[in-house]
């Protein structure tokens, strides 16, 4: 799934940017980044399928982007909180990868003995959006899209 979001004149009721390094050990600091967030308009099945993809995210681009990196080499994280929808943004400097190729080789069938290959796969099922693409910069940016409606407009 190819899929492109554009934000122009947008109102984010939050926005955040947060730098870690290539180190698992980092997911702790991710994750208590992303609940220090408000999230009270977001309803919780939407937030907790982004807390899952950024989890996911994270660790992909450690264990796999980043493998053969220097530990010290910097992973950017940005969640923007907007009225209809949560963006996650990963950005890695390893090399890129076609992630609609990559899902499609995947199996099917989840081997639930394996130690990983069920991400992609995970990310792609909870995702309104879900891209991978390389940055004028030479990093790569994994950008996760969920939507919801508000629970104020209930």
């Amino acid at each position: 799934m190819i899929f492109s979001h554009k934000v122009s004149s947008v109102k984010f009721l939050q926005s955040e940017l947060i730098d870690v390094t290539t180190n698992l050990d980092d997911l702790n600091r991710v994750l208590l980044w992303f609940d220090g967030f408000d999230h009270t308009l977001v309803p919780s099945l939407e937030w907790f399928q982004s807390k899952l993809a950024l989890a996911e995210g994270f660790t992909n681009a450690v264990r796999h982007a980043h493998r053969g990196l220097l530990p010290d080499t910097p992973i950017e994280i940005q969640l923007n909180i907007l009225p209809d929808c949560l963006e996650i943004r990963i950005w890695d400097r390893g090399s890129s990868f076609n992630l609609e190729e990559m899902i499609r080789c995947l199996p099917n069938e989840v081997d639930r003995e394996a130690g990983g290959g069920r991400g992609l796969k995970l990310m792609q099922k909870m995702a309104d959006g879900l891209s991978y693409t390389r940055t004028a910069d030479q990093r790569n940016c994994l950008l996760f899209v969920k939507r919801y409606i508000r629970r104020d407009m209930d």
